[in-house]
């Protein structure tokens, strides 16, 4: 067996006997920075394939992430292709779709019937999901080192390639000592999330005319735990002081997670007036004391602290190839301007720069440096279009009256807002599809891409 043959016997692990011999002096085929969504697909995507990769993550499992619990069909199917078990029985909490709620208004929308996506969502920790998916990435064949932190790229002094990455690990846990180490492969992914070290030390900066989000989140033990339905919350108001209510910026979700808590946060966008001078953790906890009571979300309810973190969208670091590194993820802004959805994105991106790296070291020359060249223009094929149109979107709601207008005449109408949960959610079929898919996938193709 080649290198390139790919394995389908689940559990079984790539031995050094079935792989071709790598590069002198590299430390795999391809080294993957990261062990997030991203990395971990695009690491048991290319193991299969019977690569060497190097999969290096900063902490270690399990461990916990912000935000991402919930996820809609579009990272189900993700999980799907990559052969990942979503069914309820192996862990996984359904939802049938989106309650949206806004000026007294609240409409439950179901995920559409659809020919490439499923029909259901599902929610799962990011402590046990992140987990699950490196351990299938190590079932794979490939080889995870944790207690890694790469702080930048190495590159060849006359070309300027990619050749490897550098950085320190961490010996005898935390607080232990830091050892500087370096690693070497013809192919590097950087697939570690919105710090994007490895790009930054490239000089590859975030672009300032596409938006980013913040988002904040905390755990409440809540009887709204079971639910099915992921919430939307598109109007936040704040009632904790006397007088009129003040309209709060930015919109809030609550994901039942089904073992007794509920995760709950909110997020704004750049776009708005606020961004950037708001007490964001304030901000939610304002919210949230407008809750009911007996939701539960109320400081003696939290299960651990708030949590934030940045949400990097619409293509907001380019270039996503230059030779030898291809940006996965957030590390390349891959969240969507819609609805700051990440994860399905970022393993979207993954198996799509796998098979770009798979057919680039399955050649030589020019040839393999063609395959790599086409993971960016894959990229705007697949998502420049449709986040050029979030862009514009996320402009738009940043200012309030927009959003006010949207709210007060869109929520009421349930046909209008069953295209809108297609457009947000990017889920829709491009061929065969009823007429708003129809719809989405003319505006799609008449916009110029990212």
């Amino acid at each position: 067996m080649n290198r390139f043959t790919r394995r389908f016997d689940k559990g079984v692990t790539l031995t050094s006997s079935t792989r071709s011999p790598r590069q002198a002096g590299s430390d795999a085929d391809v080294i993957v920075v990261g062990a997030g969504p991203a990395g971990s697909t695009a690491a048991t995507y290319l193991a299969r394939a019977g690569l060497d990769v190097l999969l290096l993550e900063k902490s270690t499992f399990p461990r916990p992430k912000v935000c991402g619990d919930g996820l809609t069909p579009r990272g189900v199917k993700q999980l799907n292709d990559l052969g990942v078990d979503t069914r309820q029985e192996a862990g996984w909490l359904h939802n049938k779709g989106l309650r949206v709620l806004a000026g007294g208004v609240s409409l439950d929308l179901e995920w559409p019937e659809l020919a490439n996506f499923p029909n259901y969502g599902v929610v799962r920790p990011r402590r046990d999901f992140d987990e699950l998916l490196v351990r299938h990435a190590e079932q794979a064949g490939a080889r995870l080192q944790e207690d890694t932190t790469i702080t930048g790229a190495v590159t060849d002094d006359r070309t300027g390639r990619v050749t490897g990455v550098s950085g320190h690990v961490r010996e005898g846990g935390k607080g232990g000592v830091k050892r500087p180490v370096t690693f070497c492969a013809p192919l590097t992914l950087a697939c570690d999330g919105v710090s994007a070290r490895v790009a930054l030390s490239l000089g590859i900066q975030k672009r300032d005319d596409r938006p980013i989000g913040v988002a904040v989140r905390r755990y409440y033990t809540s009887p709204r735990t079971n639910d099915d339905y992921l919430e939307s919350h598109l109007e936040l108001w704040d009632r904790s002081q006397p007088g009129d209510p003040k309209l709060l910026p930015g919109y809030g979700w609550i994901f039942g997670m089904g073992d007794g808590t509920s995760n709950v946060g909110l997020g704004i966008l750049s776009t708005s007036r606020a961004f950037g001078s708001t007490d964001y953790r304030a901000l939610l906890r304002s919210w949230l004391d407008s809750t009911p009571q007996e939701w539960g979300f109320r400081e003696c309810n939290a299960d651990g602290g708030v949590g934030g973190a940045a949400l990097p969208m619409g293509f907001n670091r380019t270039p996503h190839y230059r030779p030898g590194l291809l940006l996965v993820g957030d590390a390349g802004g891959m969240v969507n301007p819609f609805n700051g959805e990440g994860i399905a994105y970022a393993m979207e991106s993954a198996a799509i720069a796998a098979r770009c790296a798979i057919q680039s070291l399955a050649r030589s020359g020019n040839a393999a440096e063609q395959a790599l060249r086409a993971y960016p223009v894959a990229m705007k094929q697949a998502l420049g279009s449709y986040f050029r149109i979030g862009n514009t979107f996320s402009k738009a709601i940043g200012h309030p009256t927009v959003m006010r207008i949207a709210t007060r005449h869109g929520l009421p109408r349930k046909t209008l807002m069953a295209f809108l949960l297609k457009l947000l959610a990017n889920l829709y079929d491009p061929r065969d599809g009823e007429l708003s898919d129809r719809l989405i996938t003319a505006m799609t193709r008449l916009t110029p891409s990212v």
